[in-house]
């Protein structure tokens, strides 16, 4: 192998493009910094935080939370390793506090200043001599149009999963009759003009579960349809615990290693049931 060849493949990456500024974006920055290399983080709005920065109307090609959304995995299990969550802090945060969390962090990692706001990414593509040299042409546009394009060593994609609302309207015969209001989650910001009003909520998942919940307590009924079912777990378990803390564990993945699986179910579903009997609420899943 020729000398600049070898050169080229084996050496140390440099320059490296990170699309997103949310939570992943922010610590591949911060990683990158560690190693000794060069990011430029490329975030189409005018923020960090991804789907965790709230606004009150939802914007097109962007993730989108409601109003009253805390996540739903405690801060014990979610924190960065090197830079703990503080004290003071609820199990279970709100949008809010976890967006201060991620402007501490990336304060504390001196992470913003590598971060170039309201530029999106409008292509990456290998180069022409990318078996010689490994490295990616990324094309940005700024916010007022203008265009540039940029050479990078490596490229980390964190644009997140959450942007594009899947309204299968076709699924639903006699839709284009219907005389009230229909909407995707990706829409809801909270339970306004729901008073009085008889609501389906189609999906059991965590925001189907969260907003069937909310807006029970202003519309006149609330229904929730599920094809399947599903193992509903609370969020606070023995002695007070996260659920995630508590069967998270070492112990815990041991045991999934020694028992059957069938054991397994039978002993979750067990304490699941002890909750409310899922059979009896008409929840109970064909799956275990």
């Amino acid at each position: 192998m020729h000398y600049y060849d070898y050169y080229y493949r084996f050496r140390m990456v440099q320059r490296v493009a990170v699309i997103g500024a949310g939570p992943s974006g922010l610590t591949s920055v911060k990683e990158c910094l560690d190693e000794g290399l060069e990011p430029t983080c490329f975030e189409s709005s005018d923020d960090m935080g991804g789907l965790w920065k709230f606004k009150e109307v939802s914007e097109p090609n962007r993730a989108s939370i409601y109003r009253s959304l805390t996540i739903n995995i405690s801060k014990e299990m979610m924190c960065f390793s090197d830079f703990p969550i503080p004290a003071d802090y609820p199990n279970y945060m709100h949008h809010s506090k976890i967006l201060h969390y991620f402007r501490m962090y990336a304060e504390h990692f001196k992470v913003l200043q590598h971060v170039r706001f309201q530029t999106s990414v409008k292509s990456v593509k290998q180069r022409p001599d990318f078996t010689r040299t490994g490295q990616w042409e990324v094309i940005t546009e700024t916010k007022d149009g203008q265009e540039e394009r940029h050479v990078f060593d490596a490229v980390i994609c964190c644009s997140g999963h959450y942007t594009y609302p899947n309204l299968p309207l076709k699924d639903f015969p006699g839709i284009e009759t219907f005389e009230g209001k229909y909407f995707h989650s990706w829409d809801y910001k909270g339970p306004e003009g729901m008073e009085g009003k008889r609501v389906v909520v189609i999906g059991i998942g965590n925001s189907g579960g969260d907003i069937a919940v909310e807006s029970s307590r202003f519309a006149e009924q609330v229904y929730m349809s599920t094809r399947r079912g599903a193992w509903v777990i609370r969020q606070v378990s023995d002695n007070g615990l996260p659920v995630d803390m508590k069967y998270n564990t070492r112990f815990v993945h041991i045991l999934f290693q020694l028992l059957p699986m069938s054991v397994l179910n039978w002993i979750g579903e067990g304490k699941l049931n002890a909750m409310y009997d899922h059979t009896m609420y008409a929840l109970k899943p064909k799956h275990r």
